[in-house]
């Protein structure tokens, strides 16, 4: 096997306490194969405490600082990456922990990448908690150990990177962007392989309306259309998700009022028990694999009452934004 290239690794962050615990994690990771550089971009709006760069131990000479004030993960990433010199660059995500074996398993994932390997993906594995069965919330997270070409543990070729202009930065959520550079990554010739580390991401703490702000989403997901096309879900490896029942279901609570007030009175009955009947549905796929305790059985019951109308919306908006993007490919 050949040596193993240098590397940078590139962590966007908010702010949040949980970059300690990723810089931790690096120091102990890395004493066989270290980074060249690590580059935390902050991207907080306006700058506010200090972040804990400290915690990177023996690596904190190697740290660098760069802001971007705000615009979102995708440029964070781009900020960072666009000052790396090594071959290759590895996004990270501030919540997430490399295991101690991480750097030399890296450094292996880069020595068997061929020449025309554009990306090497790193496994992530979601801890769960025992004696229960995973929260909504829990098991959205739990995602990301199936998820292909995920950033929170991604190593790119620089080359690569540098060809296809980085990440869009119209995505401004952590969400489709990694999708998209890994689609105009593969369109330009590189592969994209899966490697033998593996990094920790623990579920992070969330309030019971967070299935209520990731429906925001669904715009990015208008943008992933019109980009890459309707097959774009195969092509990614993506689930495709419930937005055509939300649709339906939407639809029959639009049509109640409307067929009520035109005298339709036993088709808005029916209507009425068919919107019933698909928020009952949705609201039970997301409790009985969860604990169902009160609490959780309460936020599912009243999350999937405005999830549908919310993912419809959104989904609406973004293709209204988004309604000029040029396919991959075309000149605008």
């Amino acid at each position: 096997m050949t040596a193993a290239p240098a590397y940078t690794i590139v962590v966007p962050t908010i702010g949040r306490a949980c970059l300690a615990d990723c810089l931790r994690a690096l120091d102990a990771a890395t004493a066989h194969h270290p980074p060249e550089e690590v580059v935390v971009v902050d991207d907080r709006p306006a700058p506010g405490a200090p972040l804990p760069l400290d915690a990177a131990g023996r690596l904190r000479g190697r740290v660098r600082v760069l802001g971007t004030g705000g615009r979102g993960p995708a440029a964070a990433r781009n900020t960072g990456w666009r000052t790396v010199t090594t071959p290759w660059t590895v996004f990270l995500d501030d919540d997430t922990q490399v295991l101690p074996d991480w750097s030399g398993r890296l450094a292996a994932d880069l020595a068997r990448a061929s020449e025309v390997t554009g990306g090497v993906q790193g496994r992530l594995r979601v801890p769960l908690p025992a004696g229960r069965r995973p929260t909504d919330w829990e098991r959205g997270t739990a995602g990301l150990e199936h998820a292909a070409w995920a950033t929170a543990d991604m190593a790119y070729r620089t080359a690569a990177l540098a060809g296809v202009g980085g990440f869009d930065e119209r995505f401004r959520r952590a969400f489709r962007e990694d999708a998209d550079l890994a689609l105009r990554v593969l369109a330009a010739g590189w592969t994209l392989d899966r490697g033998a580390r593996t990094t920790r991401h623990p579920v992070r703490d969330a309030d019971p309306w967070v299935s209520v702000r990731a429906q925001r989403g669904n715009a990015d997901d208008a943008l992933m259309n019109r980009l890459h096309g309707p097959d774009w879900w195969d092509r990614a490896q993506a689930p495709r998700g419930r937005l055509r029942l939300h649709a339906l279901v939407t639809a029959a609570a639009v049509a109640v009022p409307v067929l009520a007030l035109t005298g339709h009175r036993r088709a808005a009955t029916g209507t009425a028990l068919l919107w019933a009947a698909g928020t009952a549905e949705f609201a039970l796929a997301r409790v009985l694999p969860g604990p169902r305790t009160a609490r959780e059985t309460a936020t599912m019951a009243a999350t999937s009452v405005v999830i549908p109308p919310l993912a419809v919306g959104h989904r609406l908006t973004g293709a209204l934004r988004h309604r000029r993007a040029a396919p991959l490919g075309r000149v605008p």
